[in-house]
């Protein structure tokens, strides 16, 4: 069964009385447990996409199915019901909170939306910061790490949630080739043990070539889709 539906996905700005088409007529599916990945080059509406999927933001045209959900048709607040209890998010600009240390920062959306008690909050928090390599910077605030471990600790963020899907906007752009790799096999290991699926955008070819599917975006339009291995 298909995790992501989309049928037509159009999104349009309109800056005084010029309009852009951000993404124009994209019908694609997804499927459950698996990790696919959304290239092209800057402009090409990778990130608007992302925004769509994660009921961040409407389409202008056009229908999306989310984990069964039509989120074009969630107001705000139910949007956020929705992100909080399906999706975990990590942002290329990290969105830490600069006032709760690592641990907090990871410890937060379970705070928020999930009814966890305290012994499994700190077990899922710990464990996770164990799997990405950051355990020994979890009472340190944000702005005492370095870019890669604020992008560790985003990572762990995105995943405590055990969300169904996750959406990551350049995951491995800030870390080196040894913590690319321990941030992308704890990614795989959710997939297999939990099922989560993973939505990439990335120009980082390592993260390519985990992908089972690579769709290509030009100009807002997807204008190719290649299997595992076709990309590398």
């Amino acid at each position: 069964m298909s995790l992501i539906v989309a049928n037509g996905l159009t999104k349009t700005y309109r800056k005084g009385s010029i309009t852009v088409d951000a993404l124009k007529d994209a019908t694609f599916t997804i499927e459950r447990a698996s990790f696919v990945t959304f290239v092209g080059p800057s402009g090409s509406g990778k990130t608007t996409l992302l925004n769509l999927i994660g009921a961040l933001d409407h389409a202008s045209a056009g229908s999306l199915l989310v984990a069964g959900t039509d989120v074009g048709t969630l107001e705000r607040r139910a949007a956020a019901v929705f992100r909080g209890r399906t999706i975990g998010f990590i942002f290329q600009e990290f969105n830490l909170i600069p006032v709760l240390t690592a641990y907090e920062n990871v410890e937060y959306p379970l705070l928020l939306v999930q009814h966890v008690g305290p012994a499994e909050r700190r077990e899922r928090v710990l464990a996770l910061l164990e799997a990405v390599g950051i355990a020994d910077q979890r009472d340190k605030y944000p702005d005492e790490l370095s870019g890669g471990q604020k992008q560790r600790i985003a990572v762990a963020r995105a995943l405590v949630t055990n969300p169904q899907l996750v959406l990551a906007d350049e995951p491995t752009a800030n870390l080196d080739h040894a913590n690319a790799s321990l941030v992308m096999s704890t990614m795989r290991r959710m997939r297999d043990t939990l099922g989560t699926t993973f939505v990439f955008s990335t120009h980082d070819p390592k993260v390519m070539a985990e992908a089972e599917i690579v769709f290509h975006l030009e100009d807002g339009r997807l204008v190719d889709r290649q299997a595992a291995g076709a990309a590398a």
